[in-house]
């Protein structure tokens, strides 16, 4: 019932900056929660940023001060821009959203495609 399209990600230089996109569309649908998580080759996914309905925030260690998420409520879409980047940075990019479907109101989670997001050293 919801789709996640994402765009923004490429390759960019130590230091500079990115910003990645993702767009929820569908039907019967209330978003929670939208994040975003990374998988670098050969590690497991995790968590780069979250942000509730409520608007508040969690980042992970590694992005803090360098990254911040936002959303726009109305368009129901989540931003990830990403300040000072590192080659440990490098990795494939995925939205996730939380979602209530309706009218059951019960929670279902979905995932983006993945957009790669290259630093070069």
């Amino acid at each position: 019932q919801v789709q996640l399209v994402e765009s923004g990600g490429g390759l960019v230089h130590t230091g500079g900056s990115l910003t990645v996109s993702c767009a929820a569309s569908g039907s019967d649908f209330r978003i929670n929660a939208m994040a975003w998580y990374r998988q670098a080759p050969g590690k497991q996914r995790d968590l780069v940023a979250r942000i509730t309905s409520g608007g508040s925030t969690n980042y992970a260690d590694s992005v803090k001060g360098r990254f911040t998420i936002s959303r726009d409520i109305g368009k129901n879409t989540v931003n990830l821009q990403m300040n000072s980047l590192q080659p440990e940075d490098t990795a494939v990019y995925y939205c996730n959203v939380d979602a209530f479907i309706q009218p059951l109101g019960y929670l279902e989670s979905y995932w983006g495609q993945g957009t790669q997001v290259t630093v070069s050293s």
